[in-house]
């Protein structure tokens, strides 16, 4: 995902410091916290959305909460030239899959994947990756625990 080009003043940055924390907050409360009215505040979020500063609205759900408690980060090789997309489209697919990034090194793939258990896994690496051709080795890290897992953004006072 390429950074888009824009000049982000300190308002715009406020709005996304707040609305980062609670996506669920009314416009009226956004406006009251940034001391302005509804209709500039609403204005100003859709140009964020417009722009794409502004992506998506999610819900965080613990993934304990659905029995999703292994966690693994596979490194994949894939005998891809360089500037293929075919195996990231059809790992992105899969729905086990949250994360798919092209890295440097030996390795072409860093691919985050969230399931019940081991079996699960081994599952997965079974009936779903090795169905992609271009895959020609894998090395899976499992997770024994998470400190942190973030997805908030660090966002400039200006």
């Amino acid at each position: 995902m390429t950074a888009p080009e824009l000049v982000l003043d300190k308002i715009d940055l406020n709005i996304l410091r707040i609305i980062q924390e609670n996506a669920r907050m009314s416009n009226a409360d956004l406006a009251r916290e940034l001391e302005m009215a509804p209709s500039a505040v609403l204005e100003r979020v859709k140009k964020l959305e417009q722009k794409n500063v502004i992506t998506q609205y999610t819900t965080r759900i613990n993934p304990a909460a659905l029995r999703q408690t292994l966690l693994a980060f596979i490194f994949m090789r894939s005998s891809e030239g360089i500037g293929s997309n075919v195996t990231t489209k059809e790992l992105a697919k899969i729905p086990e899959v949250q994360e798919v990034h092209h890295i440097a090194g030996d390795d072409c793939y860093l691919v985050k994947v969230r399931t019940t258990d081991s079996a699960s896994l081994m599952e997965l690496m079974r009936n779903s990756f090795s169905k992609i051709p271009n895959i020609l080795s894998t090395r899976t890290t499992i997770v024994l625990e998470t400190v942190k897992e973030e997805q908030l953004l660090v966002i400039p006072e200006k």
